[in-house]
């Protein structure tokens, strides 16, 4: 009997990311038919292997959303990822990338540059993000790890709370005592894929494939690092060299997507506890799994973002909030790791 569910169980996980592939596909398309200008399914074919460069619906289908979407996948995946490594890290389910001041590093960068700096382009800001969140990624690393000694959760833990206070309080104070200029990055601070091109994030994506693809070859190591710290030393695991490899891969997934895409909370905390739920806490499948479904989930937030107030748009940070928080609570009530 035990081994009939154990072997419904292994076969289950094919079948959950099979249908989670699925359901990115219908979200894909209907991504790129939805916004002020309505796309039905056949133009959205013809664009794609028919392509007409006098065709509008054609345009703007292989240009605007295409792209959109395609970028609403990477910083959802990335995300999602840098949230189960981070709850991995600090054995704490509700860590979130946050934790590392990520967001506050990049927002204060970009807030201070632009309050005295004109940024001229969305390519600077990018970068000028990217800056802020490595910083702030690599102040909590230092303050949470002794010299000569091992990293601790909880140390990790105070000091990106610490960071994070910090860099709110100096973004707080930048926007006091110099508000001109500032209009223009505020969609950003809250969160937005619009108006990105894949040409513009083309030098953000080594970081963040890289790293997707470093942190998948050692899921066993970060299995034994989430067990424990005794248990990490107890297998002979060098733990430091561990964490420091997660570290560096948070902060380039987590500090990539917040340069692209702006400040964008809840799938990083959330989508890990959904997706442990289907596929199990072993990280060789729940690290794809939380790109799988990040991705399936900022995208979903993405369409949403163009219906709620159409013609206009809402923040996809805002949605994200709305839909997070509720499964979040869900999640909460039932227990976040039972199942």
């Amino acid at each position: 009997m035990m081994m009939t569910t154990h072997r419904s169980r292994v076969l289950a996980h094919p079948m959950a990311l099979a249908a989670g592939v699925a359901a990115l596909m219908v979200l894909l398309v209907l991504s790129l038919a939805t916004g002020p200008r309505a796309i039905d399914t056949s133009t959205l074919l013809q664009a794609v292997v028919a392509h007409d460069p006098t065709n509008v619906d054609h345009i703007v289908v292989t240009t605007t959303r295409l792209s959109r979407s395609i970028i609403a996948m990477i910083v959802g995946a990335s995300l999602a990822v840098a949230g189960a490594l981070m709850q991995a890290l600090t054995r704490n389910p509700l860590a979130s990338p946050g934790v590392f001041g990520i967001n506050a590093g990049a927002m204060f960068f970009l807030v201070m540059v632009a309050a005295f700096v004109p940024l001229e382009s969305f390519h600077h800001m990018m970068w000028v993000a990217f800056a802020g969140a490595a910083t702030a990624g690599a102040l909590v690393s230092m303050l949470g790890t002794s010299k000569g000694s091992r990293a601790y959760s909880l140390k990790i833990v105070l000091a990106g709370a610490a960071v994070t206070a910090m860099f709110a309080a100096f973004t707080q104070a930048v926007l006091v005592i110099n508000q001109d200029g500032l209009d223009s990055i505020l969609f950003w601070l809250a969160g937005s894929t619009a108006q990105r091109s894949l040409l513009t994030i083309a030098p953000m994506l080594p970081y963040l494939l890289g790293a997707l693809v470093c942190v998948c070859c050692f899921a066993r190591d970060i299995d034994i690092l989430a067990a424990g710290e005794d248990v990490a030393v107890g297998l002979g695991q060098h733990t430091g060299r561990t964490r420091l490899l997660v570290a560096l891969a948070v902060v380039c997934l987590a500090g990539g997507a917040v340069a692209i895409a702006g400040n964008i909370g809840f799938i990083g905390l959330v989508v890990p506890h959904m997706v442990r739920r289907v596929l199990g806490a072993g990280h060789a499948l729940l690290l794809p799994g939380c790109a799988l479904f990040g991705a399936m989930l900022l995208l979903a937030a993405d369409i949403l973002s163009r219906l709620v107030i159409a013609p206009a748009e809402l923040p996809i940070g805002a949605i994200t909030a709305m839909i997070g928080a509720p499964v979040f609570i869900a999640l909460i009530r039932r227990g976040l790791h039972r199942g």
